[in-house]
């Protein structure tokens, strides 16, 4: 692929990521390509160049050690990070032998349950191995992924789904099977995950070492739990194991088209009955672990629920029954409330009428409307966080206590933002009200609601809560300026970054960002999609960061004239000019 002599890059600051990214982006599109067409052969070989080529090995530690988010979590070897020179030798002598460290457990607790869920943390090595292979194995399996698969695929999001089954649904109500796999990643059998992957000998070693490799469990640092064994599952923590997963999920939504083939016109025939009845076949969209199948029927949403159980018994799994429900989406079936939920969304279907007036008052049915907003559990989430950072910060001044709230004030409205949020952010805004007016009052008891009004309340609305320091003023992130109900697009049927189609994808970035962040989709579309820095186009996998062009220490701010959007690579670089940011 390249000849390694030509690479005089002595330190990690020096390295050209640009041509690192080109390099590795360049084969992978080749294994999607190969993999489109079914040549297994060609892809192979293409993988095999991947995981030993010096450009995807410095790409596979880069994301490691420095863009993903849980870097700094240690393995059983206890290395939290790695300074530049150890990166720089980690690459040099990175290869997959087949073999592979115990994993470190950890438990953390569900959101809102008492219960908590356990992850794998590998090593920093283990974890570069991971990601190495990963670079080679996903283009090849989202060329074959089905359309209606969302979860941990490059450029795919909640959204999307959600966008999904808005279109299912928005036309004519419909039944649905509302699924919950019993311990998903616990329990995926290793032979069955092997035997799909069907990949080449050293990478199924590798795989294979990952999956036996055990785990280690410390109750705390002084008291160590032993080694177990592990005979089923994937761990959870790794890189790589969000695509085993959905590899060892992929097959149902084929399965179930095949079990209700459609006509020309894409209407399915029940051929049970007599009167045979064409209504469009059941339609499963799936996001990771959950899934969900949608059909006009009830008797082909019960024969779903019996081809799923069966399928999931091949690869070790099964339906939680607690959890899995049947109901419709606009009205109440078997004491089912109407709706269901998905991703921190609640999806229903309202009935709507209009109005005549004349000699008797009538109201006329005209039809229903597909409501998809945040779940009363997520509301509720959100604001016992907001309520237990104001209890944790009651002894700090109002500014220390509006920099901790705006993150996440503003990351949970983006989210909720693309569909009928108005409501829900309107109740939070109140609670919100109320209970900063509590935080103030405690801190001066002895004052009267006009003084605290004064100091606390007012800024661009009337009452938004602000800390003013002279001229200088800080302002709480109020949930109702956030917009909702912006529209989502949906990404196009099997669509995927490795096509090579850089307009679709820098367009959709774009359009992404808008609910996500619009500042950086204004500087997105301001740059035409690429990196101040380096100058090439941002992919959906990219990290972004803003780049302050006179920093704010010397009397810069947060406008678009004085930001850059950068890589986060890039942004590292931008500051290890001076010093090195990154340690």
């Amino acid at each position: 692929m390249e000849i390694t002599s030509k690479l005089k890059w002595n330190t990690w600051e020096e390295i050209n990521w640009k041509a690192v990214e080109f390099q590795v982006f360049k084969l992978q599109k080749r294994i999607y390509r190969a993999s489109l067409q079914g040549d297994k052969k060609l892809v192979h070989k293409l993988q095999r160049m991947m995981v030993s080529s010096y450009y995807g090995k410095l790409l596979a530690t880069r994301k490691v050690t420095q863009e993903n988010k849980g870097k700094k979590t240690a393995g059983v070897d206890g290395v939290k990070a790695l300074k530049p020179k150890e990166r720089l030798k980690l690459a040099k002598n990175l290869k997959l032998d087949g073999k592979s460290q115990p994993t470190r457990r950890v438990w953390i607790p569900k959101p809102g349950k008492k219960q908590r869920r356990p992850l794998g943390i590998p090593t920093i090595l283990e974890r570069v191995k991971q990601t190495l292979l990963k670079l080679a194995l996903e283009p090849e399996w989202e060329a074959v992924f089905e359309p209606n698969s969302y979860g941990f695929r490059p450029g795919r999001s909640c959204h999307d789904a959600i966008a999904a089954i808005f279109a299912s649904i928005n036309k004519k109500p419909k039944y649905v099977l509302d699924a919950d796999i019993s311990k998903c990643f616990d329990c995926i059998n290793h032979q069955a995950l092997l035997r799909k992957i069907k990949t080449f000998s050293l990478a199924s070693r590798q795989i294979k070492a990952w999956l036996k490799s055990g785990v280690i469990d410390f109750s705390n640092w002084a008291e160590r739990k032993g080694y177990n064994s592990t005979s089923e599952g994937t761990p959870q923590g790794g890189s790589i194991s969000p695509l085993l997963a959905n590899i060892a999920l992929h097959g149902l939504e084929k399965h179930i088209e095949n079990k209700f083939p459609n006509d020309e016109k894409g209407r399915w025939i029940d051929s049970w009955k007599i009167y045979r009845k064409q209504f469009q076949s059941p339609r499963l969209i799936r996001y990771a672990d959950d899934f969900v199948i949608l059909c006009e029927e009830l008797e082909p949403i019960n024969k779903c629920k019996e081809l799923v159980k069966d399928w999931l018994e091949k690869i070790g799994l099964e339906l939680n029954t607690s959890k899995t429900r049947i109901a419709h989406t606009l009205k109440t079936f078997n004491d089912e409330q109407a709706g269901f939920q998905f991703l921190g969304f609640e999806i229903r279907q309202f009935k709507v009428g209009k109005h005549h007036s004349g000699k008797t008052t009538r109201k006329k049915l005209l039809g229903f409307k597909t409501i998809i907003r945040p779940s009363k559990e997520k509301v509720k989430t959100h604001y016992d966080n907001l309520n237990q950072w104001c209890d944790k910060m009651k002894a700090v001044n109002a500014a220390a206590l509006i920099k901790q709230l705006n993150p996440i004030i503003r990351g949970w409205c983006n989210y909720q933002s693309p569909w009928h949020s108005s409501k829900s952010f309107s109740k939070v805004k109140n609670l919100m009200w109320s209970r900063l007016w509590r935080w103030a009052k405690r801190r001066h008891p002895h004052k009267n609601r006009k003084w605290i009004a004064n100091k606390y309340f007012g800024g661009s609305r009337q009452w938004s809560f602000v800390y003013r320091s002279g001229e200088n003023s800080l302002e709480l992130l109020c949930h109702t300026n956030f917009p909702a109900s912006v529209k989502w697009v949906k990404v196009e049927g099997t669509r995927t970054p490795y096509d090579g189609d850089a307009l679709y994808w820098s367009k959709r970035i774009g359009d992404s960002y808008q609910t996500i962040d619009p500042q950086k989709s204004r500087l997105l579309k301001k740059q035409k999609g690429k990196c101040a820095h380096c100058g090439a186009s941002f992919k959906p996998s990219d990290q972004m960061e803003k780049h302050h062009i006179i920093k704010r220490s010397k009397g810069g701010n947060n406008a678009d004239k004085n930001l850059l959007l950068v890589h986060l690579y890039c942004h590292d670089q931008i500051h290890s000019r001076k010093v090195d940011t990154t340690n």
